[in-house]
């Protein structure tokens, strides 16, 4: 099918290597016009660093970057832009401290002159009511001030809007990583509507069924290299987990007797959500593991704050019995210290232990860094590397190492899985399940169905209250959405 088409973007045996590490070798790879490439692989494989390649962000060692038939030679992110290739980063970009109308305006310099923030409010609102009706933003609205999820609408709405430039081929970096399920689904509606009106898609997720679904071709990466390129219908799930070099597996459900017998055990938590004053009641046990459900946005993490802010002091409506840790979703802005070691951002939670007198000891932080480093499997060649270094994926497992190797007996976490990869996911899903065997009680707050197999009891979330509380046998992506949509029960 794709020789019949033209080519809109095509790399030639494309390099890139930081110090010793080589995120590209030797890379040919290429979109024609009207179609969706789904690319996967685990956390570190290049996926990311060669679509920055792509939008003009990277610079490539060697090799050839060719648009619509013409090799650039001086490719940049403005060369990009005006040849129609635009980029939704992994890590969003939007400007914290100016309004959504402003934050078009960046992508967008033809609006200009007197009433230029109208023009922009009007053209990313269409948008937005366009991707995501209902979405609930408005163009004035401060970006710092919105969710995670909205920021996420705003930042891929912001790609698709046009003005002079010409749009031919969107690269979406894990685009519903902070999306629930209902959200997710119009997104991916789009793109396919968009893909259908000639335009091209590169898609990166680490949910595999959202690739198996939506795109025409898969291209798999491991190690810097394409190791596979094949129509999507040749796939299926195990093929791809396969081919990216890893091992997919499902842990057997716990007995009921077994979940009873948690019940039955030490209460860690009970909780309200501040707007609920009667009903649903959320409790957690020593050794439990509660999913926190529901479209995002709906006072999740409120009450996972609210959790833990209560360890530290007495809190209306919210009892903690034991020391809690955070795992946040959002790791760049509440997660990572970006100036500090890898090492050092593990230690954060648990200085107590690492003194030596009055001064914190390097060695036992090295030790205990290089510790969890076996332990969750942390790729680096070195702990005292920035954090930055790292995959996001790998910058995940950091923080969860922070959290597992504290005295908290209780862990937060507020969504921490998005973009990573499937291989690293289930480490983590190991390791949470072998924590919880040894006391330790989860909060986890998921916009991923299927994580919430992995809990004993789901509380879902509307409008900030709680509706509706599933044991694990009851808990489907239909209920919890219909669950989503109804009234507390």
């Amino acid at each position: 099918m794709s020789g019949t088409r033209e080519n809109i973007v095509r790399l030639d045996g494309v390099e890139k290597h930081f110090g010793a590490v080589r995120a590209l070798d030797g890379v040919d790879f290429h979109v024609d016009a009207g179609e969706c490439i789904g690319l996967v692989g685990h956390n570190g494989a290049g996926k990311s660093t060669l679509m920055h390649t792509l939008a003009g962000t990277l610079e490539p060692g060697r090799g050839r970057v060719v648009i619509r038939g013409t090799v650039e030679e001086a490719y940049s992110v403005v060369r990009a832009k005006r040849l129609g290739i635009r980029c939704v980063f992994q890590e969003l970009s939007l400007c914290p401290n100016l309004s959504v109308a402003e934050n078009t305006r960046v992508n967008h310099p033809a609006i200009r002159g007197f009433g230029w923030r109208k023009r922009s409010a009007a053209l990313i609102a269409a948008k937005l009511d366009e991707i995501f009706p209902d979405h609930g933003i408005d163009p004035s609205d401060i970006v710092s001030d919105l969710s995670i999820g909205k920021r996420q609408m705003v930042e891929v709405a912001r790609a698709f809007t046009v003005t002079d430039d010409p749009l031919d081929l969107v690269i979406l970096d894990e685009p519903t990583s902070s999306l629930d399920a209902h959200t997710a689904g119009q997104l991916l509606a789009f793109v396919r509507r968009f893909v259908a009106s000639g335009k091209s898609c590169i898609l990166i997720s680490h949910l595999l069924g959202e690739i198996l679904e939506n795109a025409d071709r898969i291209v798999v990466m491991r190690d810097g290299k394409v190791v596979a390129t094949d129509a999507a219908s040749s796939f299926d799930r195990e093929r791809l987990v396969s081919t990216m070099g890893g091992a997919d597996h499902r842990e057997k459900p716990a007995t009921q007797a077994e979940i009873l017998a948690r019940q039955a055990g030490p209460l860690r938590v009970r909780a309200r959500p501040a707007r609920q004053s009667d009903g649903v009641e959320l409790t957690a046990h020593e050794g439990e593991i509660i999913g926190l459900a529901g479209l995002a946005g709906h006072g999740q993490t409120d009450l996972l704050l609210a959790v833990f802010d209560a360890a530290r002091r007495r809190s209306q409506g919210v009892e903690v019995s034991a020391p809690v840790a955070l795992v946040a979703g959002d790791r760049q802005t509440d997660g990572i210290f970006a100036q500090w070691s890898i090492g050092k951002n593990i230690g954060i939670r648990s200085l107590a232990r690492l003194r030596n007198g009055l001064f914190i000891s390097s060695r036992k932080e090295g030790e205990m860094a290089e510790s969890w480093k076996k332990k969750i499997g942390i790729r680096t060649p070195d702990m005292n590397n920035n954090i930055l270094s790292l995959s996001g994926g790998n910058q995940q497992k950091a923080l969860f190492a922070r959290a597992l190797g504290s005295d908290a007996k209780i862990i937060l976490m507020d969504d921490p899985m998005r973009g990573v990869d499937i291989g690293t996911k289930l480490e983590v899903y190991d390791l949470i399940r072998e924590e919880a065997k040894g006391g330790r009680t989860f909060l986890w707050y998921t916009t991923e169905t299927d994580e919430l197999e992995h809990c004993d009891r789901v509380y879902v979330f509307r409008g900030g209250v709680i509706v509706a509380s599933l044991n694990r046998g009851e808990v489907t992506e239909e209920k919890v959405i219909q669950s989503s949509f109804s009234e507390a029960s």
